[in-house]
Formats: C-alpha cells, structure tokens, sequence
C-alpha cells in the first residue's frame, strides 16, 4: 500500500506506521525521524520518504503528492493532523495559530489531490461531536477545546463537501473556511469523493494499546453515541486495520472510537 500521510510526525499518525506499507511523510522537520529507531530502518530501507514542508503551504503539499506519487498511485491519504493548543484565553479556553490550521491544511490537501483512478482513499481524524460527549466531560470540551474542535468542523465540512454527504450543522464560517472555499482551484467537486472515512475519537490519552492484548478492546459506534476516552495507540490500531482490512465496512462513514 502506498500511503501520504499528513500531520504523522507523532502520536496516532506515527502509531499507524505499518512496515509492510511505503510511507511518504509531509513534515515541517524532517529532523523528528532523526535518532527514531522505530522509523529509520524503514527510511534506510526506502519504505519511508520524508518531505520537508508545511501543510498551511498548498505547493508544500502538492510536492508531498509528487513525490508520493513516485512510488506509484496513491493508495490511502491518511490525515491526523491536530492542532497542538498554543494559546490561552479566560473566556474562550486554549486555542491554536492560525484558528483553522486542520481546515486550511485538509483544503489544501484536497486541492492538490492526483486526479488519479481510483481516487485515494482518504482517513481524516476529527474530533467527538459534542453532542455525543458524556455529561461529565462536556465542561473540559466546552472551554479547554472549544477552537480546536471548531476547527475540526471545518475540516469535516469540507469533507461533506467533496463526498456529497449531508452536513446538518451550521458551517464554521468564512473565518474557519475562507471566503468562496467551495470555489477554490483544484477542490474535488462536490458529491466526487468517493472513498472517505472520518474517525471522531473520545478523550485521547497516552495510554497502551489495549487492542494488542484484548479482543474488541474499544467500541466503534455511531456520532450520536459517543465514550469516554482511548488511547492515541488504540485509535491508530483502528487506523490500520481498517486500511488493511477492513475499509469496505467503513467506506463512507462517519465513526466515533472510544471505550
């Protein structure tokens, strides 16, 4: 399988990392890989190809494209691009530079898409619905990622967009999209992606993947029945067999993953 993967310098993008697969990585420092021992035999190897670049940068992410492109059609575009909370407000909670940092980086993403047959499939990580959040939790989401998680929205906006798929919610706006976004150069028409799965995790944590150990050891469930936590390494253990196994069951859909 030949894979593009953007924001997987860390947690559930570089948890997924299978050696049977060639990997090419869109990083803004290609130095993170430098002293891994997970991943420099596979870069030694030629399974993994590092791309310096910024995915906020729409030709950073088209030559992240070409090079993957090198190795033959794209097969999966894996996206867990997250944005890391970079400041603090008392009345809007963290927040992250620019605010649409996962929007603008997945637009430029689908812009810069190979037209290519078949399409890529594409696994974008978002974030819980609030509505599907337990009780308990909805303060912590509410205040601590508030941002983030409108963020998210744009990104999962857009994706509707292109896949043709209802969006019953009120779009983010022109601050999170950018104004005439559905017009931009290179977007898939609406209704034209095909192949997409959006995976909505609980709270992640930092905690052992359960599923190496555990049979059915998380819950995959519908957006309105949303759990607790999960481990970035569970939720990137879901990533991978889906990739490899399982992706015509979840083709298509829209998932929460949690305990």
């Amino acid at each position: 399988m030949n894979i593009l993967a953007i924001g997987a310098s860390k947690n559930i993008g570089y948890y997924a990392y299978d050696a049977n697969c060639n990997v090419t990585f869109l990083l803004r420092s290609p130095s993170v890989f430098d002293s891994d021992i997970t991943i420099q035999p596979y870069i030694k190897s030629g399974k993994a190809h590092l791309v310096k670049g910024d995915a906020l940068v729409e030709s950073d992410v088209k030559r992240a494209w070409d090079e993957a492109l090198t190795h033959g059609a794209v097969d999966l575009l894996l996206f867990t691009l997250g944005g890391k909370p970079t400041t603090f407000s008392i009345t809007k909670g963290a927040g992250i530079l620019p605010i649409n940092l996962v929007t603008q980086c997945l637009l430029n993403t689908l812009c810069t898409m190979p037209k290519q047959s078949p399409q890529p499939r594409i696994i974008a990580l978002s974030s819980t619905a609030h509505a599907s959040i337990p009780l308990l939790l909805k303060p912590a989401y509410g205040y601590l990622g508030k941002i983030p998680h409108t963020d998210k929205q744009g990104a999962e906006c857009a994706i509707a967009f292109c896949a043709g798929w209802k969006w019953e919610k009120d779009g983010p706006g022109d601050e999170i999209m950018g104004e005439r976004w559905m017009e931009r150069e290179g977007l898939p028409d609406a209704g034209s992606l095909k192949e997409v799965l959006v995976i909505k995790p609980g709270l992640l944590t930092d905690g052992d993947c359960r599923a190496d150990s555990k049979k059915n050891a998380y819950r995959v469930t519908g957006v309105e029945d949303g759990g607790w936590t999960i481990s970035r390494k569970d939720v990137a253990h879901f990533v991978a067999d889906v990739a490899l196994n399982r992706w015509n069951e979840f083709s298509g859909k829209t998932v929460n993953v949690s305990y």
